[in-house]
């Protein structure tokens, strides 16, 4: 097997997803041609460049919103594996042209931007409509059987979860808003094990083709939420309950507004799945929970 990997975006996700390559092969010894792309900006590829830990990194500096496919495909098909780490923010139809791209370059595995919420169990037309994209492109990669697949569910990436504009937890004003009800919950992954375990799942033996897997740092309740940022921060939080019918309201008045919609969607089922269904679990690779990834990156 060709060992050519290429991680499409070098924002957070694609950091951490370069960092477990790196790791990966330190780890195990082993010698693999890895590449990023990334907008064709000087400092987008300074970044990698200076960064010693990406010396041997081949930087594919590429537009993907204004290149046309046919130059896609020819810097897609160079590759293996392609791991897609560049989301939302490319805009509408991105998803769907990238996975095209893929496909017509005939790379053998893909791995679409997907680190979020089971959009089979959600459907199509749920209150955020980025995710209908995410269900075009299962359907792409469904409809055909030369290119192998392998979607990585995540739940919420747990940085997140602690954006005052997302409104969930905002830590300065020292409140807590739960989503729905108290009893619903989420699936948390952080952005390092994102990255660790999608590299796990590549390396995986017998190797893991065509299908969703799951992973999760936490699943938790808000009312567990609550409990322990209490414990973790010493004080008291304020609380409230943004019920359905408030969320509507609100998705619905503040239609521009991704935030509102995010926090709609995210009452839904396919949000949140039990530890012991993930990856990491059934394998015994170790994950970032709720308590461990305050500690690291805010206490």
């Amino acid at each position: 097997m060709k060992k050519s990997f290429l991680i499409i975006g070098a924002g957070e996700v694609g950091l951490a997803m370069l960092n477990s390559l790196h790791d990966y092969q330190e780890k195990h010894g082993q010698q693999l041609e890895i590449a990023v792309l990334v907008q064709p900006l000087v400092n987008s590829a300074a970044r990698i460049k200076n960064n010693p830990r990406f010396a041997n990194v081949k930087v594919e500096a590429v537009d993907l919103v204004n290149e046309n496919i046919q130059n896609l495909i020819a810097v897609f098909e160079k590759y293996d594996t392609i791991i897609c780490c560049s989301g939302f923010s490319t805009g509408r139809g991105m998803q769907v042209k990238i996975t095209n791209a893929v496909l017509d370059a005939g790379v053998r595995r893909y791995v679409p931007w997907q680190f979020g919420v089971d959009y089979d169990k959600i459907g199509r037309g749920s209150a955020q409509p980025s995710f209908d994209e995410q269900l075009e492109v299962r359907d792409l990669l469904r409809a055909q059987h030369n290119t192998h697949w392998i979607i990585v569910s995540t739940g919420m990436i747990t940085s997140f979860l602690f954006r005052e504009d997302f409104g969930v937890i905002n830590l300065s004003e020292k409140k807590i808003s739960a989503l729905g009800d108290w009893q619903n919950s989420l699936t948390l992954t952080s952005c390092e094990d994102i990255g660790n375990l999608t590299i796990e799942i590549l390396f995986h033996q017998p190797e893991i083709l065509d299908q969703v897997v799951f992973i999760a740092g936490d699943t938790l309740t808000f009312e567990e939420m609550f409990h322990k940022l209490e414990g973790l921060f010493d004080m008291g939080f304020d609380r409230k309950v943004w019920d359905i019918p408030q969320l509507e309201k609100d998705a619905k008045d503040n239609s521009d507004n991704v935030f509102s919609r995010y926090r709609l969607v995210f009452t839904n089922p396919g949000v949140t799945w039990p530890l012991s269904d993930t990856f990491n679990y059934q394998n015994k690779i170790a994950a970032v929970g709720f308590e461990r990834w305050i500690k690291e990156n805010i206490l």
